[in-house]
């Protein structure tokens, strides 16, 4: 299966954005009104938990911390949430963003590869992460996530 990559640009700074990444408030607003649980240390596990299948605590997205440094790189392995498939821990990808200053803003680059043949998120992933990663930027830009009318 093809990897997925996506640049956008965004009119902020690299600590802004980062934050957005990171910050309980900022992934709330952009990833679909979850949060993400973790130490942020490579090696690590970490989980994308909100409201879902399971209630509030549903894990959408779980893995394992591969590469984070602060303002510049955050890269982990992924599986999909156990309400969502029952092969989830069988079903792996790599998901690195990377932030770089371009003049007075930042390219955000985020490539998710390592598809295992087959996978059955490959589609959805596809059609969400130009809706996430807009959501990045607008938020990041104006403090104020898109309405998907969800």
């Amino acid at each position: 299966m093809n990897e997925l990559v996506y640049h956008f640009y965004i009119n902020a700074s690299p600590q802004r954005v980062w934050e957005v990444l990171v910050s309980d408030e900022g992934v709330k607003q952009t990833f679909f009104g979850c949060i993400i649980r973790s130490s942020f240390r490579v090696g690590e596990e970490f989980a994308y938990i909100g409201p879902g299948n399971d209630g509030d605590e549903t894990v959408h997205v779980y893995g394992t911390i591969l590469a984070f440094e602060p303002g510049k790189v955050f890269s982990y392995a992924e599986h999909p949430g156990p309400s969502y498939r029952e092969n989830h821990a069988e079903l792996e990808t790599r998901v690195t963003m990377t932030l770089e200053p371009y003049g007075e803003c930042t390219k955000l680059t985020l490539v998710n590869d390592l598809w295992p043949e087959g996978h059955p998120s490959y589609q959805n992933t596809q059609e969400h992460w130009p809706m996430i990663l807009s959501n990045i930027k607008t938020y990041a830009e104006t403090g104020k996530a898109l309405n998907f009318g969800w």
